[in-house]
């Protein structure tokens, strides 16, 4: 990845969380959405297709998706819905034409043992990132235009951090890709089972909250959070010995605690405590977690993957994403400063991510893969 593109993907990734807190200094205004679209969506959803292509530069497929996903944050920014719809559709054959060329028309590799994990959440998360697409077309006008159906909770905030499911995929497909294969059919069974579990256990949980059953959506949270705990399990006894792994470890620990802030925020509604108090804490710092903690941890293995070992010190860099992450940017939703604070470290912590200088090459994702 040449210096300039990771240049552009630290800048947009500043800036969504620039915009996270800006509501401190301008007062009514609204910018949520493009706080989570310009990270998930616009920077992220572009670095899994550009990674798919494995291309040195960018084609004009993966430039135009993220000229298209910029646009599409801001006119959702500005509730401009009818243009917005447009240009989600015209994200979705983008990503199509880039998973099909990869994989397949159809995903039948999800059902058999012969390809491995790894690529089997590769071809997941672009299913997922052009079904987004579709879904928040369809709240949109459901919420807007014409009621389909009538799911108080089909609204396009609902699907907000939905499009960072693309994301956490793909880095799930980094974790198992720096696995050793599993040395007994249990523990390739448990590969096997991860990959559904997690994937139809989000699609289900989706479900149960448009339904609003809080014991169902309990119920599998609580299981995505042992599927989760099984991950790190296997990425710690089965993890390639590289520096990657201690990024995508912290990650898997990120995702955990994600995880944990979920059901909290369930039984929050359970034993009626969802105060708009305890309901915006507990949110706020659910979605800090995974978005520039679980999903940026695989983002930055994804831009440096080529580069790997990188001349930092992990441990330093790491402590300093925790800080950020735990402490400095869900303290920035109440104080202005601790926001300020956040950014400016956030941005530190980008530059020795993404500049900090290769000292050799390792083989690349699509060999690892095979």
């Amino acid at each position: 990845m040449t210096r300039n593109i990771k240049l552009l993907f630290s800048v947009m990734m500043t800036a969504a969380l620039l915009f996270g807190y800006m509501f401190h200094f301008f007062p009514g205004y609204h910018f949520e959405r493009l706080h989570i679209f310009l990270f998930n969506l616009c920077t992220g959803g572009t670095i899994v297709l550009y990674f798919t292509e494995g291309l040195g530069a960018p084609s004009i497929r993966v430039k135009t998706f993220f000229v298209l996903s910029f646009i599409y944050a801001v006119l959702s920014s500005l509730e401009l819905y009818a243009p917005a719809i447009a240009v989600s559709l015209c994200m979705i054959p983008i990503v199509e034409y880039i998973r099909i060329k990869k994989f397949s028309i159809f995903p039948s590799d999800f059902f058999t043992t012969k390809v491995p994990t790894a690529m089997k959440f590769h071809q997941a998360s672009l299913l997922c990132l052009s079904s987004g697409l579709l879904i928040s077309a369809f709240a949109i006008v459901n919420e807007e235009y014409y009621r389909v159906l009538d799911f108080e909770k089909l609204t396009l905030n609902t699907f907000f951090l939905g499009f960072s499911f693309p994301l956490s995929l793909i880095t799930f497909s980094l974790i198992f890709t720096l696995m050793h294969k599993g040395r007994t059919p249990f523990k390739r069974f448990l590969k096997l089972i991860s990959f559904w579990v997690i994937n139809m256990g989000v699609i289900i949980f989706f479900v149960f909250i448009l339904m609003e059953s809080v014991v169902l959506e309990l119920a599998v949270s609580s299981i995505l959070f042992i599927a989760v705990c099984n991950v790190l399990i296997m990425y710690v006894t089965l993890g390639v010995k590289e520096q990657q792994k201690s990024f995508l470890t912290s990650g898997i620990f990120f995702l955990t605690i994600t995880a944990v802030t979920g059901i909290v925020y369930i039984l929050l509604y359970a034993f009626s405590l969802n105060s708009p108090e305890n309901k915006a804490l507990v949110l706020n710092f659910h979605r800090i977690t995974a978005l520039y903690g679980w999903n940026l941890s695989g983002l930055a293995v994804i831009c440096r993957f080529n580069d790997f070992p990188i001349r930092l010190h992990s441990g330093k860099t790491i402590l300093l994403h925790w800080v950020i992450v735990v402490l400095l940017a869900p303290l920035g939703y109440y104080y202005a400063s601790a926001g300020i604070a956040a950014v400016v470290g956030y941005a530190f912590f980008l530059r020795s991510l993404f500049f900090s200088t290769g000292t050799e090459r390792i083989p690349s994702f699509e060999r690892e893969q095979t």
